[in-house]
């Protein structure tokens, strides 16, 4: 994803040869990366060797070939147990294995007590996607900004980068609101799905309209944004809340006409009723989002 001659020579280590690991491997490897690869079991990093990968005997033999160390392993325990021991001292580590805000903020301190500079990162992204500038892939990044600088053209390589703050925890929280945003959907679509699949209704045909439906709402973001910023629950509301309760009944009742179980819908129903209990009919559904916040029963309704 760039032509940058420098980036081009950059040389990294690769902890971590899976499917995604394997796919940014390939990625660096086809834009002129000299890349040292490990991975626990050793046949899963052998097949890289004849695309020109280095394969290192251990995760040290790996950390010190290179200053850029990027990890992509299971999980955080992964991270330390391979990191074990190991000398990092002048190491800059990016670190790509899915974790929580938690998880990240823990691990840049770890790094820095070992003299490492550290990213957290979240792949907004599969496999397929990685090493494609057309696919839309990114990764979300976070920590040392120093390091990010430095590097930032060769982490471009095989995926769009975007810096989100000097915080360690920001890149894991933003990929985690991400994707539970998506699994969200993902609930609604197979909710829309098992409502017409005992019906004469093919599922191809109607997926271009659960697409396009789903595509002139996802803006309702924007104002969501809005209402959230400025606090007023109540400006500029299009379908009050009052208007959606009312309006969930019906979604109820097809659901129960249709056979289908509504327990894909109802803990957001039942939020936007206790909600509307506490007063709030004539402002937008966004409000509800005061009753997730766990902090709000120890403190009481402001």
């Amino acid at each position: 994803m760039t032509d940058n001659p420098v980036a081009s020579r950059t040389p990294l280590s690769l902890l971590g040869t899976g499917a995604m690991g394997t796919a940014l491997a390939r990625a660096w490897l086809a834009a002129g990366h000299p890349v040292t690869v490990w991975n626990r079991t050793p046949a899963r990093a052998a097949h890289l060797a004849a695309e020109g990968a280095a394969v290192a005997t251990s995760a040290a033999e790996a950390v010190a070939a290179n200053r850029l160390v990027v990890l992509c392993l299971l999980d955080d325990a992964s991270v330390g147990d391979a990191l074990d021991g190991v000398d990092l001292s002048g190491c800059d580590l990016v670190n790509l294995t899915t974790g929580t805000p938690a998880q990240g903020r823990a691990r840049a301190a770890w790094a820095q007590t070992r003299g490492a500079r550290f990213l957290d990162a979240g792949i907004m992204a599969v496999p397929p996607m990685i090493g494609d500038a057309r696919s839309g892939a990114y990764v979300l990044y976070s920590g040392s900004s120093g390091l990010f600088e430095e590097h930032g053209a060769a982490l471009a390589v095989p995926a769009g980068t975007r810096y989100v703050g000097s915080d360690p925890g920001f890149a894991a929280l933003h990929d985690v609101a991400l994707l539970s945003a998506m699994s969200g959907m993902f609930a609604g679509v197979l909710h829309a799905f098992a409502l017409i699949r005992r019906e004469d209704v093919a599922p191809k045909d109607f997926a271009p309209l659960l697409v396009s439906w789903l595509g002139a709402m996802a803006p309702a973001a924007h104002k969501a944004a809005e209402h959230l910023e400025s606090g007023d629950y109540g400006k500029d509301v299009v379908s009050n809340l009052t208007m959606q309760v009312a309006g969930n009944a019906t979604l109820l009742a097809t659901a129960e006409e249709q056979g289908v179980s509504p327990e894909l819908l109802t803990p957001y129903m039942s939020l936007l009723e206790r909600w509307l209990a506490e007063g709030h009919g004539d402002e937008d559904t966004t409000g509800a989002v005061e009753l997730l916040d766990v902090r709000r029963a120890e403190r009481g309704p402001a």
